[in-house]
């Protein structure tokens, strides 16, 4: 599972991209926003403008350029105003701006809505199969973080609401990103094995926002479950569906099972 020695330029590149993302997550979370944005931005501008004149060919520009997908999440997602939007109103339009984002670079690659794992095959399967495992995993989650109620009561109407949310934007959203994008594209370059090690990591790493060290271990190893079943079935409705039933679990039931 060890790259060949051949690729040692694309992976000491795309290592130091993923610590350069790494650092700038813990600048966001943990230093200071504002340079964390500027960090996104300079990253960013790196990838798409210096490393092309690198030409160590189209798996590695791509994977590259997935990746600089993170840092334009964090531009997104901490420097858009978002101040003029309700609270109820705020996550569809954050992940509406990465959905778009990963709209664009799927047009600009040319890339096909199956090749990335928009499949209907099985797809009663698959819908179970995220079912059953998002919602033991956001149960665990909970315990983890224990976010608060949003709400006085729990209210079926906004459990709808956020099991909508949940699936259609966040899960859609960061599935699409961390796995039919980013995850894809190291696989090409390094292999199954390192490619969804590669991208679970980065999707641990934008967890950081929580300060949280057993959220970040928990994330990470939810990537990799992800990922795997990614790998295997060669879709991504089981990863959406488990990624967005295991947020709604986290945020619209445990908290009022528990208080």
């Amino acid at each position: 599972m060890v790259p060949h020695s051949g690729k040692t330029g694309p992976v000491l590149t795309i290592a130091a991209i993923c610590l350069g993302i790494t650092f700038c997550e813990w600048v966001f979370a943990y230093q200071d926003v504002a340079y964390g944005v500027v960090l996104a931005l300079f990253l960013a501008l790196i990838i798409y403008i210096v490393l092309p004149v690198l030409r160590m060919g189209p798996a590695f520009t791509d994977c590259a350029e997935s990746l600089a997908l993170i840092p334009l999440y964090i531009l997104l997602t901490s420097s858009l105003p978002w101040f003029f939007l309700g609270q109820e109103l705020l996550l569809p339009a954050v992940y509406s701006a990465i959905l778009a984002l990963c709209a664009w670079h799927v047009y600009r690659k040319n890339i096909g809505l199956k090749e990335i794992g928009f499949r209907r095959e099985k797809l009663v399967r698959y819908l179970l199969v995220g079912v059953s495992l998002g919602i033991p995993l956001g149960a665990v989650e909970y315990f983890i973080i224990s976010p608060a109620a949003a709400f006085p009561a729990f209210d079926f109407k906004y459990l709808l609401r956020d099991l909508f949310y949940m699936v259609f934007f966040v899960g859609v959203g960061e599935e699409l990103l961390f796995r039919g994008l980013l995850q894809r594209d190291m696989t090409k370059l390094f292999g199954w094995g390192w490619g969804l090690l590669g991208a679970s990591l980065m999707f641990g790493v934008m967890h950081l926002t929580w300060r949280s060290v057993s959220e970040l271990v928990f994330t990470f190893l939810v990537g990799l479950l992800l990922g795997y079943i990614y790998h295997r079935t060669n879709s991504l409705v089981a990863p959406i569906v488990a990624h967005g039933i295991g947020n709604t679990v986290l945020v619209a039931i445990m908290p009022y099972l528990l208080t």
